[in-house]
């Protein structure tokens, strides 16, 4: 019943998406390489790199401006030519600072894209089917970005990379345009409020940006780090590729355990696990099946990262309403750790390679000690995990189920009770407003006699 309803007369956005994630995880990993083998430096690399992510940001910002003004269909039409004009540059000529502008419209157009999408998505997605949509919207992401990792690994020349990527892109350009589902209409532009969600949830804050931080810099600047240590494209292609399989195969489980026992604990491990395989990678990396199967290990954590501390935000709200500024708000800052990734480790990998996954060992480090001094809720008041895709637009907020109270309440896990024997370590509300009538109780009389 799913598949036919709900679905089949969407699929081709699904499609549209599967082409756009394939040219976004291909281009994403080559760019790196491609510099590299051009004799850059690394922190030019970065800067570069980061020029992608500045688009994204300003995509969040002022792209849905425009789809409001012209519609949905013309304005996919109109990004998706921008980033065909943006691939198809890189091939015309090649300097550094052209480059980076170009990344920069490459950035703004895929995230404007993907709002266009997103928005589309959840227009046609009624409240029951919502999280399932989204369930299929990651993993088409997934899987289709690492299809754009083996690519890589064909060896495929620079120039058959970028006319490769606008083909994809028109590709989605080409379902969209022919597709007979109606435009969706945009809900009025929310501003970000990144000090609102430190006041409400730090934790999911800092996760957010740490988040970003490591899926920024795995895309950006690993790929020129594999490259250093194995000369080799095809390795570069098949390491990006099983590391991302491993943040996919990790969603399900991960959202199990943080429902049944927490955000924080599942984000302490994040950070933590992290922190150890990072040490592992910068000790180990010229050894090579170890080397797959320590990237295996991180995609399982880095990519968790940031779907955890969205249930850890939501955990905190009070009211399912605030789900969606609050989610684009964690976006924004989630954004903001992808573009400073490429220029820190750019400029770290500069100086040493030794030192590059001794960085991202901090970061994940400073993630996990924070999480575990982090405030704990109680089991009644969790929500539920949702996997979301590596990469997001602004609207996937509108898309996220748990904006509907009744559908966080029918998927709620079933948490075990303490023994009634369990010591209370704090009172409950309930315990502090009888004590306080018995209080008042007692002292009526002894008013009454005064009196």
């Amino acid at each position: 019943m799913f598949l036919k309803k709900a679905l089949l007369p969407i699929s081709s956005l699904f499609i549209s998406i599967a082409f756009l994630a394939t040219g976004y995880g291909m281009l994403m990993t080559y760019i790196g390489l491609y510099l590299k083998q051009a004799g850059l430096s690394e922190l030019v690399i970065g800067i570069i790199n980061s020029a992608f992510f500045l688009g994204a940001l300003l995509a969040a910002v002022f792209s849905q401006k425009l789809i409001v003004s012209v519609g949905h269909a013309r304005s996919f039409s109109a990004f998706s030519a921008l980033m065909v004009m943006a691939f198809l540059g890189h091939t015309l000529h090649y300097n550094p600072w052209l480059w980076a502008g170009l990344r920069l419209l490459s950035g703004f157009a895929f995230y404007a894209l993907l709002i266009v999408l997103e928005s589309w998505l959840n227009e046609k997605s009624s409240s029951e089917d919502r999280g399932r949509v989204l369930a299929v919207y990651t993993v088409v992401f997934f899987l289709a970005t690492a299809i754009g990792q083996l690519i890589l690994g064909m060896d495929v020349t620079s120039h058959l990379v970028f006319v490769l990527g606008s083909v994809l892109v028109l590709a989605s350009l080409f379902l969209v345009a022919i597709t007979r589902i109606s435009q969706p209409v945009l809900p009025p532009f929310e501003r970000y409020s990144l000090p609102r969600v430190l006041h409400i949830a730090p934790l999911a804050l800092v996760g957010s940006v740490i988040g970003g931080f490591f899926v920024g810099g795995f895309y950006t600047m690993v790929p020129v780090f594999v490259l250093n240590t194995y000369g080799e494209q095809s390795v570069v292609a098949s390491f990006m590729a099983i590391s991302i399989l491993g943040g996919l195969l990790a969603q399900w489980p991960v959202g199990t355990l943080s429902d049944r026992y927490g955000r924080r604990k599942l984000l302490a491990w994040a950070g933590l696990f992290s922190f150890v395989i990072c040490l592992l990678l910068a000790l180990f990396a010229s050894q090579t099946w170890l080397f797959y199967l320590l990237g295996f290990l991180l995609g399982t954590s880095l990519f968790s990262i940031y779907p955890l501390s969205v249930a850890r935000a939501n955990d905190r709200l009070d009211h399912g309403k605030d789900l969606v500024e609050i989610s684009r708000s964690l976006l924004f800052a989630y954004g903001i750790g992808s573009f400073l990734a490429p220029l820190i480790l750019g400029a770290v990998l500069g100086v040493s390679g030794g030192l590059f996954f001794t960085v991202l060992a901090l970061a994940a480090l400073l993630l996990g000690g924070y999480a575990l001094t982090a405030e704990r809720i109680a089991n009644e008041q969790l929500s539920v995990y949702v996997a979301v895709p590596a990469a997001s637009g602004a609207s996937l907020a509108q898309l996220d189920p748990r904006q509907d109270d009744e559908w966080v309440e029918d998927h709620k896990p079933a948490f075990p009770t303490a023994p009634e024997s369990a010591p209370r370590t704090e009172p409950t509300m309930t315990d502090i407003t009888e004590t306080r009538s018995a209080m008042d109780d007692s002292a009526q009389p002894q008013r009454q006699n005064n009196n």
